[in-house]
């Protein structure tokens, strides 16, 4: 009787953690383990998905402006500088809070790079996603859209990509017109698009006598929205305060009415009468501005007037992300 040959198997081949691409849950992860994805390097995809980072623009410049496009301004751009310069063929990169057909990005037929805010993001970490899209529409063909994925769980963020010392100065529109340098030319379906997207689009102006403040125009009533960077509980103590001595307003008929969380920082909104417009708040938010500076500065414990002042601003406060 033949004696039987043992049985061999071929030897894997073993792929470095950095270079495991990302495949479905159920799949033979492609480390060559024979065990599923989810079971092997699909662990730690897994865990970096749920991780919420709840500052994911901390340490940029204008924290409270990436806050802001992200959430309340409807139409703006800002111009982003790279950490290790322009590649050759991209003459620029542009922030821009929303892309024709909700792009992640687009890579324009002039190199240039459109870099899309308010999308989806598929983990906790919004920096690490839009790095990650960031990277991807830097090498795209010129002309070409690019589209969202989940970013790999030790990948570059923002921190890592943008220069901590370039300026950071948004250009709010009054429409999405940016999306198409040449509109004689845009496609049909972009057209159309555009459209779409400025007939929903809230009139917003940014005031320039304070930092990240956001006037709105709404058909009930104006607002202003105002995003701060100081922490949570000494912001509100400081409202409280103000609240109660009656000097939280902006002028007669505006009206403190309470305040959101949005991306770990706290936004202060403001009812404003249908009349007053952008330029009719300049001035009274220059002067609610010193008034916080020195709320700000007491550490006196609240009164009770503060006390109730305070919890009537939390009891209606609310989380955006």
């Amino acid at each position: 009787m033949a004696k039987k040959r043992p049985q061999t198997k071929a030897k894997r081949p073993q792929i470095a953690d950095g270079e495991v691409p990302v495949v479905g849950a159920r799949e033979p992860c492609p480390c060559g383990s024979g065990r599923r994805y989810k079971a092997c390097h699909g662990r730690a995809a897994a865990q970096a998905v749920t991780e919420l980072v709840q500052r994911p623009f901390e340490g940029l410049p204008g924290e409270c402006d990436w806050v802001a496009l992200r959430e309340l301004v409807p139409a703006a751009t800002a111009e982003l500088t790279l950490k290790d310069g322009l590649p050759e063929g991209v003459p620029s990169v542009t922030l821009a809070t929303v892309l024709p057909m909700a792009w992640p990005a687009l890579r324009r037929d002039d190199g240039s790079v459109l870099l899309g805010l308010q999308n989806d993001t598929a983990s906790g970490d919004i920096s690490r996603d839009l790095a990650d899209t960031l990277q991807r529409a830097l090498a795209a063909q010129p002309g070409t859209p690019v589209q969202g994925r989940r970013a790999p769980a030790d990948g570059p963020r923002l921190q890592d990509l943008l220069d901590p010392e370039g300026a950071f100065e948004p250009v709010v529109h009054p429409g999405f017109e940016f999306w198409v340098p040449d509109a004689e030319n845009a496609t049909a379906e972009v057209t159309a698009s555009l459209e779409r997207a400025n007939a929903a689009a809230i009139p917003t102006v940014k005031l320039t006598g304070v930092d990240s403040a956001f006037w709105c125009e709404t058909p009930e009533k104006n607002h202003l929205r105002w995003v701060m960077p100081h922490p949570e509980e000494q912001l509100l103590d400081a409202l409280a305060r103000l609240h109660a001595a009656g000097t939280s307003s902006l002028g007669e008929g505006t009206r403190l009415v309470g305040s959101f969380r949005a991306h770990g920082l706290t936004v202060p909104v403001w009812d404003l009468p249908s009349g007053v417009g952008a330029e009719d708040v300049e001035k009274p938010a220059a002067e609610f501005a010193e008034r916080l500076a020195g709320a700000l500065a007491t550490d006196a414990p609240l009164t009770p007037d503060e006390r109730r002042a305070r919890g009537g601003l939390t009891n209606r406060q609310v989380t955006l992300s």
